[in-house]
């Protein structure tokens, strides 16, 4: 989508991150030896394994501001993470840790139903499965295991808490810059996935927690802390960190904290002035995702809000923009060429 986008001046492609790694980050070394940019940031998990894993090699060339890739690789598994989230009192869901999957025969006869089986590494909503029963537990856990090992399993926290996220900005020293709270409105697939609509809250109590968690880490850049309130103690239980930057961020732009500027700013100039304070009650939507969820939902024509709210004050769109309308053709090429292969298009090309 960013090929299209007015703001863009120059791309490459490059080599897939995750088929050829060691072809991926040979070519991203030798691009930055003969090119001059400011910075780099990697902006998902399949470039961030890489950069992390060889960051003095490309700090080199350019400003990356990332952690290290321990320090990173805490930040992905989720077990670790909710080890070091108890060791500095921020609540979370009860946690079974398995390291024999026969321990999960005997886990069953002793623990409540129902309960989440979670990967370690977050894929989406792939790989997280509800178990309702003490007979389902093993099969299951030992399905989900084949692909991703030893995951988590966890507590159910039952409906009717909000969902929230904890979006922040810390410089080298760990010091807090910015931070952002929003609330999940709505989401796909329904049952959990990536938020389709949010809104910006005020929640100064949760910034601590989550602030806390990263500053336990160590952490340096970008962050997203995720929460689920608890409605059984209207308590917010973590949920896990998204170590990178979040696909809601948009909502945090419009709403007074530009953090891919303030990052630039950091990475740039060593550090930035602190900003905490941003415009609430702003609400940001995915609109395919949207409709996805729409569709989905058997109460859609009762959402609150309305599905069919598409403008206000306060509304904006993840993509659609009438600035820079060119990410929406290059979201339906990106669509298209998913959904035919790359080896049609690159056929078609010739």
């Amino acid at each position: 989508m960013a090929f299209f986008s007015k703001y863009c001046t120059h791309w490459v492609i490059y080599p897939s991150p995750t088929e050829t790694p060691d072809l991926f980050i040979g070519w991203l070394i030798d691009h930055l030896k003969h090119n001059t940019y400011d910075a780099l940031f990697p902006i998902d998990e399949k470039t961030l394994d890489p950069v992390t894993q060889h960051l003095k090699e490309l700090c080199k060339y350019t400003a990356v501001p990332v952690v290290d890739h321990s320090t990173y690789m805490k930040a992905r598994d989720k077990g670790q993470t909710i080890r070091i989230a108890l060791e500095n009192d921020i609540p979370c869901p009860k946690t079974y840790f398995v390291s024999d999957v026969e321990e999960v025969r005997a886990l069953a006869e002793r623990i409540d139903f129902p309960v989440v089986i979670k990967p370690r590494q977050s894929q989406g909503s792939r790989g997280i499965v509800y178990v309702q029963s003490r007979s389902k537990l093993y099969p299951e856990y030992c399905r989900i295991h084949e692909r991703y090992p030893f995951p988590l399993i966890q507590e159910f926290i039952p409906p009717g808490g909000e969902a929230l996220g904890v979006e922040a900005l810390l410089n080298k020293d760990s010091e807090p810059r910015a931070a952002f709270v929003h609330r999940r409105l709505r989401e796909y697939p329904v049952s959990g996935g990536p938020s389709t609509l949010r809104e910006s809250v005020h929640a100064p109590d949760l910034i601590e927690m989550g602030l806390r968690l990263l500053k336990a880490l160590n952490w340096y850049g970008v962050a997203m802390v995720e929460f689920k309130v608890d409605p059984r103690d209207n308590t917010p239980k973590l949920m896990e960190i998204n170590p990178k930057f979040w696909g809601s961020i948009q909502l945090s732009i419009v709403s007074g904290i530009d953090f891919p500027y303030l990052l630039y700013c950091v990475a740039t100039e060593g550090d930035v002035t602190p900003i905490f304070d941003y415009q609430v009650g702003v609400r940001c939507r995915w609109l395919l995702g949207d409709f996805l969820h729409f569709l989905s939902n058997p109460n859609r024509f009762r959402l609150q809000p309305s599905f069919f709210q598409f403008w206000g004050d306060n509304l904006h769109d993840d993509i659609l923009s009438r600035d820079d309308p060119g990410p929406v053709l290059g979201m339906f090429v990106s669509y298209l060429a998913q959904a035919f292969g790359r080896k049609l298009w690159r056929d078609l090309w010739r």
